[in-house]
């Protein structure tokens, strides 16, 4: 019996995915645990092994196309096999899919004839039914008065399917007329100028930059945001990472000192290491740190595990190889999930001071600034001070103002005096 292998769920945001590319062909043998494609989700683009050992002898989804997670991604089976009976079974327990990448074989039947010209008819034709087309490309053809007959379809044995649609109707409008509209004639006195029509790019948004708009609008709009800001004299920090980096196998970053720091302010305040659920508070007994990343599709944050277990070193390897693989767009699931406090810096881009939108479901988010040189005040006397700002974002519900500054004293006496890092 023809196994059907269907979009799985790779992330717990995750509610459809892309096929970024497939290893295997129509024809080819698989092996269970084999590469089979890469699957971009709304985090990462991940390798997806086969589940069956057989051939593989259907594809549903296209390199570059979009489904939503449980759609049929491929049939593998017996060489030879009829794999349609499989198919038909599975795209009826998914209520026959909405999506039009999966589509349902039909037998065979003469090729249709391709008509090249661009037209439309005002009613669609009484044959569209008798022509291969996807359910939802019908649906389309029939909304835009298009007769079926008249596009050329790309999917399996000559089905049309939505793209076709689509580039039916671009091509439609490429071969309209442009009118003529008669500029008006400029006052004697006035120099004539001539004017170019703007210039743009329209880019697809991407599953990642989709899941990023609609948690941040969620937590932005949901969450009551207040803010708290603490300037961190950061003399003694730059003179102890100095030290440090001589012995340590890892260079250390102030990111790191960060790091280290905020977890050791966590485990004294463990409000602010909590988590908004609705109709429950829960006060994490872990301490998961959350570093945001900035890739061009947006940005990803992996997770520093027990980062309140770890030393500095250990903590600055592992977040230099998590930065890697979020740039690669190779991390797993496990490594993009469980914080419980996040930290997004922009100090190495300049940035002295900014808030940040909290991370769900976080309770807080800390926005880092870079170290700035300024005049301070120091036993009466004016010198020089290397001062970093941070700003922390607090869920009110979770989180009151003097919960929220007990936290950043602590932070800021820990930086200040780094030795506190140690004990």
């Amino acid at each position: 019996m023809a196994e059907v292998m269907l979009m799985p769920l790779l992330s717990d945001t995750m509610t459809e995915g892309t096929v970024a590319a497939w290893h295997k062909q129509v024809g080819d043998q698989v092996e269970i645990g084999e590469l089979l494609l890469e699957i971009e989700t709304d985090k990462a683009v991940m390798e997806q092994d086969s589940f069956f050992e057989g051939t593989l002898l259907y594809i549903g989804v296209q390199e570059g196309e979009s489904v939503p997670v449980n759609a049929v991604l491929a049939v593998i089976g017996e060489e030879g096999e009829d794999y349609k009976p499989a198919l038909e079974a599975a795209l009826a327990k998914s209520n026959g899919s909405s999506d039009d990448n999966v589509e349902q074989p039909e037998p065979s039947k003469e090729p249709e004839k391709e008509v090249a010209t661009v037209e439309t008819s005002a009613e669609t034709s009484s044959s569209d039914s008798r022509i291969k087309a996807s359910p939802l490309a019908k649906s389309m053809a029939k909304e835009a008065g298009i007769n079926l007959s008249a596009v050329a379809g790309s999917g399996d044995n000559g089905r049309i399917v939505k793209r076709d649609i689509v580039a039916f109707l671009d091509k439609k409008e490429t071969a309209q007329p442009t009118p003529q509209v008669q500029a008006p004639t400029p006052p004697p006195a006035a120099p004539a100028f001539t004017m170019g029509g703007e210039a743009y790019e329209d880019v697809k948004v991407g599953n990642m930059r989709k899941t990023i708009a609609r948690r941040l609008g969620e937590s932005k709009f949901t969450a009551p945001h207040f803010y708290l800001t603490v300037a961190i004299n950061m003399n003694k920090a730059i003179d102890a990472r100095k030290r440090m980096n001589e012995i340590s196998p890892v260079k250390i970053s102030f990111n790191d000192l960060v790091i280290k720091a905020a977890t050791v302010a966590l485990r004294q305040h463990p409000t602010i290491n909590s988590s908004w659920l609705g109709d429950k508070i829960r006060y994490n007994k872990v301490i998961n740190i959350g570093v945001a990343v900035a890739i061009d599709e947006g940005l990803i944050v992996p997770v520093v595990r027990h980062a309140d277990m770890k030393s500095l070193s250990q903590i600055a390897g592992e977040v230099r190889e998590l930065a890697g693989k979020a740039k690669d767009r190779k991390l797993s699931t496990d490594e993009m999930t469980g914080n419980t406090f996040t930290i997004s810096n922009l100090g190495m881009f300049g940035i002295e001071e900014f808030t940040a939108i909290i991370n769900p479901p976080d309770s807080c988010i800390m926005a880092v600034g870079g170290i700035s040189q300024v005049p301070v005040v120091e036993n009466g006397e004016i010198t020089v001070g290397n001062i970093m700002k941070v700003t922390l974002s607090c869920d009110h519900r979770t989180v009151d103002g003097a919960s929220g500054a007990k936290f950043l004293k602590t932070f800021k006496e820990v930086l200040e005096d780094p030795i506190r890092l140690l004990v």
